[in-house]
């Protein structure tokens, strides 16, 4: 190494050692990050990651004429940042003489006497106890040696434990090994001088780590079992295949030896089931369905002669709509729970409907769904309680809004619980008609477009997670689901756009996840499981089996083909390699980008609620919606003249057509954001009848001021009149 003049290769000790021929240098990683006077000036393909080849040369002309204070020998490119102190030494020598490196921010140094410590009271130094890394005896005294977890008093590590650790799980997965604190634990362990390098953990990028997780029990384990293939005969989509136990999975039962008429039945082990009675949580309806005991032999079985009816996944295609009823009458007529959000205010004004609308049936699916888009609502605004005062601004290039996004999120100064603001440094105009609020959304709307058409997806509307080499390399997944966290809690609008499958995935975990054939995105694949699953001979089978042998083959899928129905257990095999197994290591890092803010774990408590957001696209706007959004504060001579009665029919003409203008307009007119976000509106939307000449939207207060006409063509004429205007200068 030209700094140290050492040639150890010990990554662990001293960084990577790299040769670069053409300039005749090596270099110890190490001492070129913590040499005090080389900055890298490049980018990150330039030079040395970003150390200039001219600026290389120059310090080490410059170490050449200082002595390292511990060997003696020329070349001491460190020096102590302790003021008055001027020591210098080489890394090698530092780490021997305990000399403290602090890999974060301007990578200080300080030497043997004037490194920082840890100050532990007397008090809280009982003797010796176990690492908790290599379980060998540590004395619980603060030495260079020696630390303690900052989150856990009885946490004590030897210094080099600590190193492997933290070179081995990455500033993602490095964390205290007691309580699993991160944020404080990482801090300190820092400011210690352990190196924390900013990569995915090593196990993550092992090729198969995961591979005994996703084997799924296959076993009936029912005391007399009717399948006379025997036991371990499982057939997709029939009688015979096998349900494992909802609680413990290391169960199972065919749907027929249980009596279960389908596949989505609840079932329990009779282990379980004990369980469950002497704790007193077993309900009738569990004991319903859960019939592992049964010893019927006959053919009087409630057995199923057809395949399961599975629900079958909706396509992307479908329309969705919004419920028409306002909510305040569908908790009335239904009997459902009234969220707080759903109590409106007493001046609030039902808007009647049209006979048509009046005699629609609804189906039970969209009652679902608007009712778990208002408990989402309550849940993301309760985690909206973490946001501080402290402000992080953000400067965002609307061409480019992945990058500048990236950026902003990765910086030093980011928190996800500082409130954030957004400039966009292309759009000056931009800043003195929207607010804060409105910028902050735009943004997020943009964010999240460009995530579903980024490479990080694949699929058509209802997508699943692509396997994208460079991204894995640089963390893209986690910043994914970092964001779209971000976007839930922040008051963005939802992806809408992940797939069943990934959705399940990240809730219930992949190994509890069975793939369709709609997940598959690449068309060859597609086609190849196709011919798999249709072929209608044994020696068909055998064929394409053949000619796709080096894909099976590097799937991990190839099986012996003894009989037609083998073919349906290749295709699940082929489904979950293709589907989960190929992009485990993105998932994971999805997940973990999804934890931010608490967001993947409130996923997992409300996952229909989620569902709801994250696997459907906002429907759009209707009448009912924004008449039922608004509340509206008007005096007694406004109602004389008829401002609300105007109100309601604007907006009913708006939603029939009869109009210049779209419902969205109006409600990006009053708040700046043409759909309502998951989280709802903060203030909640308000309309006031004033003695003004033409409407005003007051963004800042989510406040649409009308004016007060005396005929409903007048009151009409003036909202299509400034709002079509308004809007239109705004988009030029």
């Amino acid at each position: 190494c030209v700094l140290c003049g050492r040639t150890d290769d010990c990554p662990k000790k001293y960084g990577e050692k790299r040769t670069f021929v053409e300039y005749n240098v090596t270099v110890h990683y190490y001492c070129l990050l913590m040499s005090s006077g080389i900055w890298q000036r490049g980018e990150e393909d330039e030079g040395v990651d970003g150390f200039l080849f001219t600026d290389f040369r120059k310090e080490v002309n410059r170490a050449a004429k200082l002595k390292c204070n511990i060997c003696k020998k020329k070349g001491a490119s460190i020096g102590c940042v302790a003021p008055k102190c001027k020591r210098s030494y080489h890394f090698p020598c530092g780490i021997q003489k305990e000399c403290l490196f602090q890999f974060m921010e301007d990578f200080r140094s300080y030497c043997w006497e004037h490194k920082p410590v840890q100050k532990i009271p007397d008090t809280e130094c009982k003797g010796s106890s176990q690492c908790t890394i290599c379980l060998d005896l540590v004395e619980q005294i603060p030495t260079y040696s020696v630390l303690r977890s900052p989150c856990c008093k009885n946490a004590w590590f030897h210094r080099e434990c600590l190193q492997y650790q933290a070179l081995s799980a990455g500033i993602f997965f490095f964390r205290c090994t007691l309580c699993n604190n991160m944020d404080k634990f990482q801090k300190e362990m820092l400011r210690m001088g352990i190196h924390i390098p900013e990569k995915d953990a090593s196990w993550e990028l092992e090729e198969n780590a995961y591979q005994e997780l996703l084997q799924c029990y296959q076993h009936c384990d029912i005391k007399r079992c009717l399948c006379k293939k025997g036991r371990d005969y499982n057939e997709p989509d029939s009688k015979w295949e096998i349900k494992r136990c909802q609680c413990c999975g290391s169960r199972g039962t065919h749907l027929a030896c249980s009596s279960l008429k389908s596949w989505e039945q609840n079932w329990e082990c009779t282990e379980c089931r004990s369980i469950f009675k002497k704790s007193g949580n077993y309900s009738r309806r569990q004991r319903k369905y859960s019939l592992a005991t049964s010893d019927k032999t006959d053919g009087t079985t409630c057995l199923l002669e057809e395949p399961s009816p599975k629900c079958p996944r909706q396509s992307p295609g479908t329309p969705r709509g919004f419920l028409l009823h306002s909510p305040k009458r569908m908790c009335q007529n239904n009997s459902l729970p009234c969220s707080p959000l759903e109590l409106q205010a007493s001046n609030r004004v039902t808007m009647s409907l049209s006979p048509m609308m009046s005699n629609r049936k609804w189906s039970l699916r969209k009652r679902c769904l608007v009712k778990e888009r208002r408990e989402v609502s309550n849940i993301l605004r309760a985690l909206k309680l973490q946001i501080t005062t402290k402000t992080t601004r953000l400067n965002i290039n609307a061409e480019n809004i992945w990058n500048s996004a990236l950026k902003g999120f990765r910086q030093r100064s980011f928190s996800p619980t500082n409130t954030i603001e957004i400039k966009f440094t292309n759009c000056k105009d931009r800043l003195k008609t929207d607010t804060p609020a409105a910028s902050k959304h735009h943004f997020f709307q943009l964010l999240m477009l460009h995530l579903q058409n980024s490479s990080l997806f694949e699929g058509c509307s209802a997508k699943n997670l692509s396997l994208d080499f460079q991204a894995v390399t640089e963390n893209l997944y986690f910043e994914a689901g970092k964001m779209i966290a971000v976007s839930l809690v922040h008051g963005g609008p939802s992806p809408g756009f992940f797939s069943k499958t990934l959705f399940n995935c990240l809730v219930c975990g992949p190994e509890n996840v069975k793939p369709t054939l709609e997940d598959v995105a690449d068309v060859d694949v597609a086609e190849t499981i196709k011919m798999i699953k249709y072929a209608n001979s044994l020696s068909s089978l055998t064929s394409t089996v053949h000619d796709c042998y080096e894909f099976l083959a590097a799937a991990g899928c190839l099986r012996p083909l003894t009989a037609l129905c083998d073919k349906d257990m290749l295709v699940d095999d082929i489904l979950n390699y293709h589907v989960i197994k190929r992009i485990i290591s993105p998932l994971e890092s999805f997940r973990q980008g999804l934890k931010t803010l608490g967001v993947l774990e409130k996923m997992q408590a409300h996952p229909d609620e989620f569902s709801s957001i994250l696997c459907h696209k906002p429907e759009r706007l209707s009448a009912e919606a924004l008449c039922d959004l608004f509340t509206i504060h008007s005096s007694s001579d406004v109602n004389k003249i008829g401002g609300t009665d105007f109100w309601i029919g604007y907006l009913q003409d708006v939603e029939s057509g009869e109009s210049v203008v779209t419902l969205e307009d109006i409600l990006l007119f009053a708040t700046g954001s043409p759909s309502i976000p998951p989280i709802g509106f903060d203030p909640e939307p308000t309309v006031k009848f004033l003695h003004i000449r033409y409407p005003v939207g007051n963004r800042l207060l989510n406040r649409l001021e009308l004016p007060v006409a005396k005929t409903y063509e007048a009151f009409k004429e003036k909202m299509e009149f400034t709002i079509r205007n308004t809007l239109r200068v705004e988009r030029e």
